[in-house]
C-alpha cells in the first residue's frame, strides 16, 4: 500500500491548535503499518472523552471543545482518521474500505486502552465510532451523537447526501477548507480555512476525502451493511446513557435524531438538543457551546 505523509511543517501556527502530537501504527492490512496521530489533553488518569471527526474534516475541528472538556476535568482524545489530518494517507481510493476504516480504529483504540469512554461522533466520526461502541460496549460509558448516523442501506438516501457524493467523485477540484467553509453557519476566516487545508498539499493526498462519500451504505447489499445491522442489534440493547446533539441546520442529516431516539433504550428521557444557528459541523460553529452539553451530560448521568 502506497502512502503519503503531509510534512510537519503544514501544521505550523494553525489558529486555535497548539495541541501536542501523538502518534500510533496499526497494521494496514497489507503487512505494513500506518501512523494515526491524535490529539490527547488533560490528566492521563480521567476518564476519556472520545471525538472523532468526520468528512472531509480533521481532528482541527474539535479546537474548540478540547479546552472545555479539559478544564472540566476530563481526559480529551481526538484522533485523525486515516487518509486526514497528521494520520498517513493511502493513495489510492480503493485502499479505503468502511471496514478498514473501523479495523484501524478498532488497533488505535485497543493499544490506547481506554475505559469508561464518554464518545462524541460527527458525520463520519459516528458511523466509525458507532462501530466500535457496537463491538466493544464494555469501554463506553456513554455515546453523544451530533449531525451522524449508521446506515443500512435501507430507505431512499437524501437528495442532499446524493448530490454531494456524486460532487464528490466528479468535481475536478475538491477544495477541502472550501468545502467547510461551505457547511458552517460561520463564514471562517481564510487562515481557518488554509487550517483544514493544511493535510491536502495537493490532490494526491485526498483519496481518502474523495471517496469517503462512496463508502456509506445506500442499498441494503452494500459490503459494509450487513455489520451496520449487526451493530444497531447492539445499540438497540443498549441502555448506558445516549444523547443526541444535532443542529438545526444540516440539509444531510436534519432528522437523523429520531433514529436514535426511537429505537436506543438509553436515549429515553434524555435532555436531547437541537443545536441552533450551526450547520453540519457543528463543532466549528457551536464548539464551547457543545463542550458545555456534553460536560453536563457526563456530570449528570455519572
Amino acid at each position: 500500500m502506497e502512502t503519503l505523509r503531509t510534512p510537519d511543517d503544514r501544521f505550523e501556527n494553525l489558529p486555535g491548535y497548539d495541541f501536542k502530537a501523538n502518534y500510533l501504527d496499526v497494521p494496514e492490512g497489507e503487512g505494513g503499518q500506518l501512523r494515526v496521530h491524535y490529539v490527547d489533553e488533560g490528566p492521563a488518569d480521567a476518564n476519556p472523552v472520545l471525538m472523532i471527526h468526520g468528512e472531509p474534516s480533521w481532528c482541527y475541528l474539535y479546537r474548540k471543545m478540547i479546552p472545555g472538556i479539559v478544564a472540566a476535568g476530563h481526559r480529551a482524545i481526538a484522533p485523525d482518521l486515516i487518509g486526514f489530518g497528521k494520520s498517513d494517507k493511502p493513495t489510492e481510493k480503493s485502499d479505503y474500505t468502511f471496514q478498514r476504516h473501523v479495523d484501524w480504529m478498532t488497533s488505535w483504540l485497543e493499544q490506547m486502552e481506554l475505559q469508561n469512554i464518554t464518545f462524541f461522533g460527527q458525520d463520519w466520526g459516528s458511523l466509525i465510532g458507532l462501530r466500535l461502541v457496537a463491538e466493544s460496549p464494555d469501554r463506553f460509558a456513554r455515546v453523544v451523537i451530533g449531525n451522524g448516523g449508521l446506515p443500512t442501506g435501507e430507505g431512499t438516501p437524501g437528495k442532499a447526501f446524493m448530490a454531494w457524493r456524486k460532487f464528490s467523485q466528479e468535481s475536478p477540484t475538491f477544495d477541502i477548507g472550501r468545502l467547510i467553509n461551505g457547511a458552517t453557519k460561520t463564514k471562517l476566516s481564510d487562515d481557518i480555512v488554509a487550517a483544514y487545508d493544511a493535510p491536502f498539499p495537493d490532490d494526491s493526498y485526498k483519496a481518502g476525502a474523495r471517496i469517503f462519500p462512496s463508502l456509506v451504505p445506500t442499498t441494503p447489499d452494500d459490503p459494509a451493511a450487513p455489520a451496520n445491522r449487526k451493530a444497531w442489534e447492539v445499540l438497540m440493547k443498549w441502555e448506558k446513557p445516549f444523547l443526541t446533539t444535532f443542529s438545526d441546520s444540516d440539509a444531510v442529516t436534519k432528522g437523523g435524531e429520531r433514529a436514535f431516539q426511537g429505537r436506543v433504550p438509553g436515549a429515553k428521557d434524555q435532555p436531547h438538543v437541537i443545536i441552533e444557528n450551526a450547520g453540519h459541523f457543528l463543532q466549528e460553529d457551536k464548539g464551547e457551546d457543545l463542550a458545555r452539553i456534553v460536560v453536563e451530560f457526563i456530570a449528570q448521568t455519572s
